[in-house]
C-alpha cells in the first residue's frame, strides 16, 4: 500500500482513460478511497478512546457500524467486480446435476483437489451460501488453500458479517488463512479488517497485535513487506493527526502519556523499517525526513546505510526471481543457499516460506525446510506447524510422515495425537509398497521407545505386540492386494519383532516362531538370513538351537553355502564333540559336492548356450557378407549392362529398339548371349532359337526411375553429423520427399540439404538425411520425433555413425520410475487422444498424453499420461484402474518400465575340431520353390562314384584328375537319342 500523499499524487498525474480499463481503475480507486475513509473513522474512534472525552467524536460522525458496513462494501467492491448474471431453467438444472455428480465423486475419493475447487465454484455461482461454506470447510481440512481461494472465502464471509459474532468468525478464518502459506496480501486484508472493529472492546490492541504479527511473518519480504509497514505506519500516523488538534489543550503529563507516546510509535516504526533491506527504501527515508520535525538521529542514518548495503547483496537474487518464470525452484534454491550461509534464522525461514508458495508440491523442499527447523531453531510450535503443512501438501511422501512422527515424539505430543497422525498416514495413498513398510516401521519404533522393558508386562508392551501383528496383517492383505507385493520381502518388520522378543523381552520361544515364519516366506535360500538367526541364537539362545539352525542352513542355502558350512565347522571345532564334528564334516562335504555338481552342470549349460549364440552370430555375419557380395555382384552386372546399352545407342543411333524379354533372368539359370548362340548352333534340334535380349522405349514412370537410378549419389559426410539428423519410418509412397519435408524442418532453422535415399529401381526407401546450417537447428529438429507424416509416425534421431558407435541407441522417453506419469494398458484401438484426455483430466492437470503406436502409426492399446504432480497421478491410479472404456477394462499403474537386459556379445571363436560349417548358399533369390533347374531330366545322371556334398564343388575321386572325371563330349545325335528315349 502506498502512502496517502503518494497515492493522491499518482492519481493527479495519471492521464485520463476511457473504456473498460478506465472504468476498472475508477472502481479500484473508489474502493481504495472507501477503505481510507473507514480507516480514518476507525482511527477517530481509537483517538477518542486514547485521548479521553475531550475529543469530540460527533464532529467526525464516528460510528462502528458505519465502519463495518463501509469496509464490507469496499471488500465486496474488490472481490466482485460485477454482478452475477443468473441463468435459470436449463442452466440452473445443468449446474445442479453437476453439483450432485461432484458430491458423489467426493464421497468416493475425498482427496480429489480439482473436484473440491469445481464444487465450490458451482455452489458459489448458485448462491448456496450454507453449502459453499461447508464445502470450503471440508476442503480446508484436507488441503491447504491457495491465497486466491482464501481471499475469495474471506470476502464472502466479510460481506455476510452482521454482528460481533460474525466478526469473530471472520477473525478465526483469517487465523486459519495465515497458517497455510506466507501471504502478504492476506495479512494486509487482516490488518485492514481489524481496523473496522476498533470500536469494540480491545479493538485497538487487536489491530496492533495483527500488524505486529504481520511484520514478524512478512516484514522482511523485500518486495512485498513494504505494504505491511506502510499500512501499519499509516494507521498510527492517522491517530497522531487526529489527536494533534487537542494536544495543545492537555496538561504536560497527559500530553506526554498520550500524544507524545503515540508520536513515538510512529518514529519507532520508521526506524525499524529503515533498518531492514527493502525495495524503495530511499522513498521511505525521504518521507521520514519530511514527516519528522526533529533531525534524524545519526544511529538511524547508520542503520539505514547498512541496510542499503545489504540490499545490494540481495538484489541479484531478487532480480533473478523477478526475471524467471514460476515456479522458479532453481532460483529459490540458490537464494536459500545464500541465506543459510549468512545464518539469519528469520531470513532463512522467510525464503523457505516464499519458495514453498510456488513449490508446495516439491517434497525435497519440505524435507530440507523441516530438517533446518529440527536442527537449528527447535521451536516446538513452529516445527510441528511446518511438519503438519508438509504432509498436507505432499501426503504421498512417506519421508515427510516419518519425520512428522519423530518431531511429535521429540516434543512430547500426546500419544493419541501421534496415533491419529499415523492413521492419517496409512490413508494418504502411498505410491509404492515399501512406503507402507517404512511408515509402519517408524510407528513401531515409536511404540518400542514407549515400553519399559524392566516390567514383565505392561499396557505399552501389549500395544506394541498387537501393533506388530496388525502391521503384518495389513501388509499381507491391504498392500499385497493393491501392489501384488508386500513391500517387505526380507521380512524386516518380523525380524525386528523377533529381536525385541529375544533381547528385550527374553522370549526366545516367540523369537524362534517368528524366524520360522520368516524362513517359510522364501528366505531359507539366503545365507545371510540364516546367519542372522544364528547370531540371535548365539546371543540369547543356546548351543543346541545354534547347531540345529546351522544344520538347516547347510541343507537350504543356495547362494553362499560355503560360508554357512564354514560357520558350522568353526562352531563344532570350538564347542562340539567328536561325534558332532564328524556329522558336520559329513554334511558339509556332501552338500558342497552336490553344489559343485550343480554349478558344473549350470556352467556347461551356459557354455552351450553361449556357443549356440556364437554360432548364430557367425551364421548371421556370413549371411550378411554373402548378401552384400551378391548385391555388389548384381550391381556391377547392371552397370556393365547399362554401359553396353549406351555403347549400342552410340553405335546404331536412332534405330528402333525391340521389346525386351518378359521373363526376369535368374542368376546362373540363363546363359549369356554368346553361350546361347553356341548352344543353338550346336544343337539345332527343333529349329528354335533363343530370343535376343533387347530393350523397348521407356515409359514416363520408368524414365523417372531411370533418372533417379542414374542420379549422382552424394556420400554422407560424417564430419557434419552434429548438424544433420536422420529421418526414418517415412511412407514409401512419398513421391517428393524433399518438397514435403523441407517446410516441416525449416521451422527449426535453415535447411542446407535434404538427401532422400532411393533403391536401385528408383523407389523411395523411407528414410533420408536432413542437413542444417546450425547445430541448434538440428537439436531443435529432434523435437519433431514421432510427428505424424502422411499417417505414419516420423522418427527423427541424431546422425551417428553406427560402425564407430555400434551400441548407440536413441530413446526419447524415460525408462525409470516416474511417479507423476501413468501407464495405461488395455485401451480400445479406437480410443483417441482427446477422448483419453477428457477422462484423465477429471483427476488432475494433464500435461501430456502419448498413445503408443507401431511403426505404421496404428495404436497398440497403450498410453502414457503425465500429470502435473505425484499426488494427482496417485489419485488417478486409484480412481481409473479397472475402469471400462468402450467395453474394454483398462489397467492403470505408475510408469515404471522394467530394466532392459542388454545381451552380451560373445567373442568370435572357431568350433572345436575345425572351422565352422558355413551356411548353405542359395543364390540371389534365396531358397524358393520357383528356383527351378533348366536342365532336362533325361540329362540328369546321378553319379554313383562321386559323393554329393551340401555346399561347394564335389570332391574328385582318389586317383582321378579333374579332366579325367569330366563326361565325354556328345554329338547332336547323342543328345537327340537321350531326349527321345522312353
Amino acid at each position: 500500500m502506498a502512502t496517502a500523499a503518494a497515492a493522491s499524487a499518482s492519481e493527479s498525474e495519471a492521464e485520463p482513460k476511457t473504456g473498460p480499463e478506465a472504468e476498472g481503475e475508477e472502481n479500484e480507486a473508489k474502493a481504495t478511497r472507501t477503505r481510507r475513509k473507514v480507516l480514518s473513522r476507525a482511527v477517530a474512534a481509537a483517538t477518542y478512546k486514547t485521548m479521553g472525552p475531550e475529543w469530540d467524536q460527533q464532529e467526525e460522525g464516528v460510528s462502528e457500524s458505519d465502519g463495518d458496513e463501509e469496509y464490507a462494501m469496499a471488500s465486496s467492491a474488490e472481490s466482485s467486480p460485477g454482478e452475477y448474471e443468473w441463468e435459470y431453467d436449463e442452466e440452473e438444472e445443468k449446474n445442479q446435476l453437476e453439483i450432485e455428480r461432484l458430491e458423489e465423486q467426493l464421497s468416493i475419493n475425498v482427496y480429489d483437489y480439482n473436484c473440491h475447487v469445481d464444487l465450490i465454484k458451482l455452489l458459489r455461482l448458485e448462491g448456496e451460501l450454507t453449502k459453499v461454506r461447508m464445502a470450503r470447510q471440508k476442503m480446508s481440512e484436507i488441503f491447504p488453500l491457495t491465497e486466491e481461494l482464501w481471499l475469495e472465502w474471506l470476502h464472502d464471509e466479510i460481506s455476510m458479517a452482521l454482528d460481533s459474532l460474525d466478526r469473530e468468525h471472520v477473525y478465526d478464518l483469517f487465523e486459519k488463512a495465515v497458517q497455510d502459506y506466507i501471504c502478504p496480501n492476506i495479512w494486509l486484508e487482516y490488518g485492514q479488517y481489524s481496523v473496522g472493529g476498533i470500536g469494540q472492546k480491545g479493538g485497538l490492541e487487536k489491530v496492533r497485535s495483527v500488524f505486529e504479527r504481520a511484520l514478524s511473518s512478512v516484514g522482511l519480504h523485500m518486495t512485498k513487506g513494504l505494504a505491511i509497514w506502510e499500512a501499519y505506519r499509516e494507521f498510527e500516523s492517522a491517530i497522531v493527526e487526529a489527536a494533534r488538534p487537542i494536544a495543545g489543550f492537555l496538561s504536560p503529563f497527559d500530553r506526554e502519556q498520550t500524544f507524545d507516546s503515540q508520536l513515538e510509535k510512529v518514529h519507532s516504526l520508521f526506524r525499524r523499517q529503515l533498518a531492514i533491506p527493502l525495495y524503495d527504501m530511499e522513498a521511505t527515508f525521504a518521507e521520514y525526513e519530511e514527516w519528522s520535525e526533529d533531525p534524524i538521529p545519526e544511529s538511524v542514518i547508520q542503520n539505514y546505510n547498512k541496510a542499503l548495503q545489504q540490499l545490494e547483496k540481495y538484489k541479484p537474487y531478487e532480480d533473478s526471481l523477478l526475471n524467471a518464470e514460476a515456479p522458479r525452484l532453481a532460483e529459490y534454491q540458490a537464494y536459500i543457499d545464500f541465506e543459510m550461509k549468512i545464518g539469519d534464522p528469520a531470513r532463512v525461514q522467510l525464503i523457505f516460506e516464499r519458495a514453498l508458495v510456488e513449490n508446495c508440491l516439491v517434497p525435497d523442499l519440505w524435507i530440507r525446510y523441516s530438517q533446518y527447523l529440527d536442527r537449528q531453531l527447535k521451536v516446538k510450535d513452529l516445527v510441528l506447524s511446518v511438519h503438519n503443512r508438509a504432509v498436507r501438501n505432499c501426503p504421498w511422501t512417506v519421508a515427510l510422515w516419518s519425520r512428522y512422527l519423530l518431531a511429535m515424539e521429540r516434543y512430547g505430543v500426546d500419544h493419541r495425537m501421534i496415533s491419529a497422525t499415523f492413521e492419517k498416514a496409512l490413508n494418504a495413498g502411498f505410491i509404492q509398497a515399501n512406503d507402507y513398510v517404512e511408515i509402519w516401521q517408524a510407528y513401531l519404533d515409536y511404540l518400542r521407545r514407549r515400553v519399559d522393558f524392566k516390567q514383565d508386562s505392561s499396557k505399552e508392551l501389549e500395544e506394541l505386540r498387537s501393533t506388530f501383528a496388525r502391521a503384518l496383517e495389513y501388509l499381507k492383505q491391504e498392500v499385497e492386494e493393491r501392489f501384488n507385493e508386500s513391500g517387505d520381502p526380507s521380512c524386516m518388520i518380523m525380524q525386528n519383532w523377533a529381536r525385541i522378543e529375544a533381547r528385550l523381552c527374553n522370549n526366545m520361544q516367540k523369537a524362534r516362531e517368528l524366524w520360522d515364519s520368516i524362513m517359510t516366506k522364501g528366505n531359507a535360500k539366503f545365507a545371510n538370513m540364516w546367519l542372522e538367526y544364528y547370531n540371535l541364537e548365539r546371543a540369547h539362545g543356546d548351543t543346541q538351537h545354534c547347531r540345529k539352525a546351522l544344520h538347516r542352513a547347510v541343507q537350504c542355502t543356495s547362494d553362499y553355502p560355503e560360508h554357512v558350512c564354514e560357520v558350522l565347522l568353526t562352531m563344532e571345532r570350538t564347542e562340539g564333540t567328536l561325534e558332532d564334528w564328524d556329522i558336520a564334516v559329513q554334511k558339509t562335504e556332501t552338500r558342497l559336492a552336490r553344489v559343485n555338481e550343480q554349478r558344473i552342470k549350470a556352467a556347461e549349460k551356459e557354455a552351450a548356450l553361449a556357443h549356440q549364440e556364437e554360432e548364430k552370430a557367425e551364421q548371421r555375419k556370413r549371411a550378411r557378407a554373402e548378401k552384400k557380395a551378391l548385391k555388389k555382384k548384381k550391381k556391377i552386372r547392371g552397370a556393365d549392362k547399362r554401359k553396353a546399352d549406351e555403347d549400342d545407342e552410340k553405335e546404331w543411333g536412332d534405330d528402333e529398339e525391340e521389346p525386351p524379354s518378359k521373363h526376369r533372368r535368374v542368376e546362373n539359370s540363363v546363359p549369356p548371349a554368346e553361350e546361347a548362340q553356341d548352344i543353338e548352333a550346336e544343337t539345332g534340334l527343333f529349329g528354335k532359337s533363343v530370343p535376343a535380349d533387347v530393350s523397348t522405349p521407356l515409359k514416363p514412370k520408368d524414365k523417372a526411375a531411370s533418372l533417379k537410378r542414374d542420379m549422382l549419389k552424394v556420400p554422407h559426410d560424417s564430419s557434419k553429423d552434429n548438424i544433420t539428423v536422420f529421418v526414418s519410418n517415412l511412407p514409401y509412397s512419398m513421391s517428393e520427399p524433399d518438397g514435403k519435408l523441407r517446410p516441416l524442418f525449416e521451422t527449426c532453422g535453415e535447411v542446407v540439404e535434404i538427401r532422400p535415399i532411393f533403391s536401385n529401381r528408383g523407389d523411395f526407401r523411407g528414410y533420408c538425411y536432413v542437413e542444417f546450417k546450425e547445430e541448434k537447428s538440428a537439436l531443435q529438429a529432434l523435437e519433431l520425433d514421432r510427428r505424424n507424416v502422411e499417417g505414419r509416425p516420423m522418427f527423427v534421431s541424431p546422425c551417428v555413425d553406427k560402425s564407430k558407435n555400434p551400441d548407440f541407441k536413441v530413446f526419447r522417453y524415460s525408462t525409470a520410475l516416474e511417479k507423476h506419469k501413468l501407464f495405461i494398458s488395455g485401451l480400445p484401438f479406437s480410443c483417441t487422444k482427446e477422448e483419453l484426455e477428457e477422462i484423465c483430466k477429471a483427476h488432475g492437470t494433464v500435461k501430456d498424453i502419448r498413445l503408443v503406436t507401431n511403426r505404421a502409426g496404428k495404436p497398440k492399446g497403450l498410453a502414457y499420461v503425465e500429470y502435473e504432480n505425484e499426488s494427482q497421478a496417485s489419485q488417478a491410479v486409484m480412481k481409473m484402474d479397472g475402469m471400462t472404456i468402450k467395453e474394454n477394462v483398462i489397467k492403470v499403474a505408475i510408469s515404471n518400465p522394467p530394466q532392459r537386459k542388454v545381451p552380451e556379445k560373445p567373442e568370435a571363436r572357431k568350433a572345436p575340431g575345425g572351422p565352422m560349417v558355413p551356411r548353405q548358399i542359395y543364390g540371389a533369390r534365396g531358397k524358393g520353390r520357383t528356383q527351378l533347374a533348366l536342365l532336362p531330366r533325361a540329362l540328369q545322371r546321378p553319379s554313383a562314384t562321386v559323393p554329393q556334398v551340401e555346399n561347394g564343388p564335389a570332391p574328385c575321386p582318389a586317383g582321378a584328375t579333374p579332366a579325367a572325371s569330366e563326361a565325354p563330349k556328345m554329338s547332336n545325335a547323342d543328345f537327340a537319342k537321350l531326349l527321345l528315349r522312353k
